[in-house]
């Protein structure tokens, strides 16, 4: 192979179509935009229209529902727990509840409860009272000779 040999594949390269050069283009006049109406003006976007019925998006059915009642819990790890006993921000020879979290500055605010995640390691025996907690952070805490009380009806998930 050669220099002069190199080209392109086929179809690789496209020459740009030069629109209104002349009836010998095959695109002149014109422009193959067709004669009058509104698509042969200039400035003019219908992508959704249907010339008056009801556009295809509008007619089928959203997806989703967003529950306006429902909760938010602030959520925190087993793991951010453990660290701030060690710390001494925590005691964990008292029962720790959801106001000793927010007065350790564990957690911002209460939401509507605090939700335990089993992220992270338990070494200490902890006593917790929270509002909701996941299966695996209660055996988590019940392994390291703890517990783990949920508050309200809202049981592990």
């Amino acid at each position: 192979m050669k220099l002069h040999e190199l080209h392109d594949n086929d179809g690789a390269n496209k020459r740009k179509k030069r629109v209104g050069r002349g009836p010998g283009s095959g695109i002149g006049k014109m422009g193959g935009r067709g004669i009058k109406g509104q698509k042969s003006r200039s400035g003019v976007a219908i992508k959704g229209f249907e010339g008056g019925q009801m556009p295809l998006y509008q007619r089928l059915p959203k997806r989703g529902f967003n529950k306006p009642n429902r909760k938010s819990y602030a959520v925190i790890n087993l793991g951010l727990i453990q660290k701030f006993v060690e710390a001494g921000k925590l005691d964990a020879g008292n029962a720790i509840t959801e106001d000793a979290l927010i007065a350790s500055g564990l957690v911002r605010r209460k939401l509507d409860g605090i939700r335990v995640l089993a992220k992270g390691d338990v070494t200490s025996k902890l006593t917790l009272e929270v509002t909701g907690a996941s299966k695996s952070a209660i055996e988590a805490v019940e392994k390291a000779g703890g517990s783990l009380t949920v508050t309200t009806a809202q049981a592990a998930e």
